[in-house]
Order: structure tokens, then sequence, then C-alpha cells
């Protein structure tokens, strides 16, 4: 584990009362806090790393991160540092390949850098919080022109199992930019399969070979518990490249679910009340600590921006994960079955999925003049063809009027035409708009009221007859 070295205390505590699933119980402890680390030695010689969960009257319940499996009661010797956890923080990490907990597994030396940061953090200050703008461009064209992420925002993906949200977020992963300005990405994969472990490091290759990305793995067969730690230590490292360093930082999170399962397993081991699903009651604010660390703050270079992944058991929005996620960030994009059943990639649902601060980063000064418009036009007209689509299935698509198949053309074109794209292609946002134009013109003048008229005659609209 990349670690700081620190100064271990010189009692080492050997009673341990229980072992808990991933947990230690230890009695007699004093001079103890919360969330300190701890080095737990084997009497096989091996040594462990853990952090103080829980401290009660001299007793301490210590996570271990490498899991309890192999260790016995007797001949167990503790050591704590009397500090939180902390790792190097600093452009080292660049081009790394890690495990959950900053082990390199690329088979280079230790991260180093030239100072400290306690992987715990803190969400940022309210008061020095600058307001988002600015685009990232993810070179998804369907992301880019309706749901427009912003340089310090936090822009979830929901998702089913199934469906190819790992694709996606590798894509966004290997291809965003924040046109010419210093920009890396911090990738955190969590509970993820060696296979998906293994197509993420072939994906992210060419980002990681330029010294451009920062990559994390915890893999299905790693400790749950690591996975607590894994989006911590990449928001560590993300926000000294951003706040540190002037950089803008895009930090995709996936899968959220798989972390909020491993804080579900530790939770059950402590013995905690479970609220909604078996979820702890502080579920909402685990989840906030993560999600508000990202942002701009004022007088100061770079941003961190997040994307966060998760998937929705049975696709149920309103489960606990989700449903709180939504009440955290600032908007979400959504994936659709149906979409994918069509052969739609990235099968994204729009009339679900919206950025909230997309007006932000959006428009004149900032993408192009005609892009708030041309998303709102979308939009519309895909709410439109989706009302036609229902009336059409009841009375047949034979009794529609013509104005009405206009719709039902226009939503087929659109999905095949703007939103459809190669796993491997990067789009520019210039070429996204320029196919929702030529979407646009499934549909006569009369029907592009979100469209001004000066636009309309800029791109050789006829007037209606």
């Amino acid at each position: 584990m990349t670690t700081e070295g620190g100064d271990w205390g010189r009692v080492e505590y050997g009673t341990v009362d229980e072992l808990r699933g991933p947990l230690v119980v230890l009695s007699e402890v004093s001079g103890v806090g919360w969330d300190v680390f701890a080095r737990i030695a084997l009497a096989s010689g091996e040594v462990r790393h853990g952090l103080v969960l829980e401290v009660d009257r001299g007793t301490a319940v210590v996570e271990i991160l490498e899991g309890t499996s192999g260790m016995a009661p007797t001949g167990v010797g503790a050591a704590f540092t009397g500090r939180p956890l902390r790792i190097p923080v600093g452009p080292g990490w660049l081009g790394r390949v890690c495990d959950g907990r900053g082990t390199p597994i690329d088979g280079g030396p230790p991260v180093f850098g030239p100072s400290q940061a306690a992987v715990a953090g803190r969400p940022l200050d309210p008061v020095r919080r600058a307001p988002p703008y600015e685009p990232v461009f993810t070179g998804i064209g369907a992301i880019d022109t309706l749901t427009t992420l912003v340089r310090g925002q936090k822009l979830p993906v929901f998702s089913v199992p199934g469906l190819p949200h790992l694709d996606l977020a590798v894509q966004v992963a290997a291809q965003a930019t924040v046109g010419g300005e210093p920009f890396s990405v911090v990738f955190a994969g969590m509970g993820l399969t060696h296979a998906d472990a293994s197509f993420v490091r072939a994906g992210l290759a060419e980002r990681s070979a330029a010294g451009e990305l920062v990559l994390l793995l915890n893999t299905a067969d790693d400790p749950a518990v690591e996975r607590l730690l894994t989006p911590r230590i990449a928001l560590t490292v993300a926000e000294h490249l951003a706040f540190g360093t002037g950089r803008h930082v895009l930090v995709v999170l996936t899968d959220m679910t798989s972390y909020a399962e491993a804080l579900r397993e530790v939770s059950a081991a402590r013995g905690e009340v479970p609220a909604r699903r078996g979820y702890p009651g502080y579920l909402y604010s685990d989840l906030a600590s993560l999600y508000e660390r990202c942002g701009r703050v004022r007088d100061t270079e770079g941003s961190v921006t997040l994307l966060p992944v998760l998937t929705m058991p049975a696709g149920d929005i309103t489960h606990p994960v989700p449903d709180l996620t939504g009440y955290i960030t600032e908007g979400q994009v959504v994936l659709s079955r149906q979409l994918h059943a069509r052969g739609v990639y990235p099968p994204v649902d729009v009339l679900s999925s919206l950025s909230r601060l997309m007006r932000r980063g959006a428009g004149p000064g900032r993408t192009r003049v005609d892009h708030p418009d041309v998303a709102a036009q979308l939009v519309s007209a895909l709410a439109r063809a989706r009302e036609v689509k229902d009336l059409a299935d009841l009375v047949g698509r034979a009794a529609l009027e013509k104005g009405d198949l206009r719709y039902l053309d226009f939503e087929d074109a659109c999905l095949h035409r703007f939103m459809d794209q190669g796993t491997g292609e990067s789009r520019t946002l210039d070429e996204a708009l320029s196919r929702a134009w030529q979407t646009l013109r499934v549909l006569s003048r009369d029907q592009l009221s979100m469209l001004p008229a000066r636009l309309l005659d800029d791109h050789g609209f006829p007037e209606s007859a």
C-alpha cells in the first residue's frame, strides 16, 4: 500500500476479543482515536493494515483492509500511527496503475510525492466554492449535446446490469478533453471482474502511457472493505492534481453500487441497525462525503468533475443508491434497456436524463450559440415522438396524420443518425450538432418551435406551406 510511513506507536495491543467478518475487536486500548491507521502483525510474521472505525471505553474496532481470512485471535499485535491514513500526493500518480488501496500493480515502484494528504478528505467549503462553468467534452455526441458535463459538476450515470455502462465509462475516460488546458483523468473501478479490469486497462492504455491517467482497480475477489478506500484515494489524488497543480481533473467512479454493498457488509459486521434494503442509515451522508469533494474553488485554478456510474438492481430507480445519489448530484444520464435492444450505443434515455448545470457550460462563449436551442428542440421533438408512438399503439400507424408520422421518422433518425456512435469513436461537439441539424430536417419548419427563426434561416429551412 502507498501510505505514509509515520511514527508507529510503541505499544502493541495483543488482546483480540473477536474476529467479525473484516473487523478485529481489540480490548484494553488507550490513546487511539477514530480513523487512525493501524498495522496488524500476525503470528506468522505477515503484516496487514487497518483503520479504526470505533473506539469505546478501551475497546477499538479495526477494519482490516486485506480481510481477516487466515487470522487467529492469538499472537496478533496491533500498532497505531496516532493519525488517519495518509498517502503521498502529486504528479507521480499520473501514468500509474494501482489496486484499490493504492499499491502499484504495473510493475513500477511505490508512488512518491512531495507532500502527504489524508485519505478521508472533506467536502469543499461552500463559502469557497466557485460556480461550475465551462464544459468538459466527453466525445459522446448525445451527452455533450443534450446533458453537457460542466467543470466542477457531479453527473452520475444510472444503468442496469447487462448494459454497456463500463464501456461508456472507459470511453469517456479515454477521450474526454477540456479544450487544450491541463487535464487529467482519475479512474477508480470497484468490484470489477478480472475480465473487466483487463478491459479497462486495455481501453485506457493510451491515455495512461501519455501520463494523463491515474488508474485504481479493485476487483471482485479483493476484500470488500478495500472498496470503501478506493474512491477516497481517487478523490484525494484528484484534489491535489486540481488545486495543487492547476489541472482540470475528471474522476470516474464505477460501480458505486458495489461500493454501497461493501458499506452494507461492513455495517452488518459492526452490528448496526439496518435501514432501507439493509443499507446503513448513514448511506446518504457517506455518499455525500464523496460526491461533495468535487467542484471548483474561488481564486484557484483547476477543478474536480465527478462522473459516478452505478447500476440499479432490477432497474429500480427508487433503490437507495440511485435515489440518494439523485438528491446529492446535479442531474443524471440514464441508460435504457429498450434502446440497447435496438442496437443504439450509447443507449441514453434522453427524456429521463438531464444536466442541471448545462446552461452554465453551453451557449455563447462556452460551446456554440445554437447549442442550447438545438438541445431543447431535440428533447421537445423526442417527447412529442413518444406521445405519437403511444397513440400509434392504440389506433395504428395508418390512422396518424402526416405531421405525426414525421415525428416517428424523426425518432428513428435521431437514434441512428445522431445518437448512435462507435465505442471507439470520439465525436466533437461540432460534429454532433451537425448531425443534430441533419436529423431535425425530418421535421417541417412549423414543428421546430424551439428554434429561433434566424437559426432556421441560417440553416436553410424553407417556410412552411
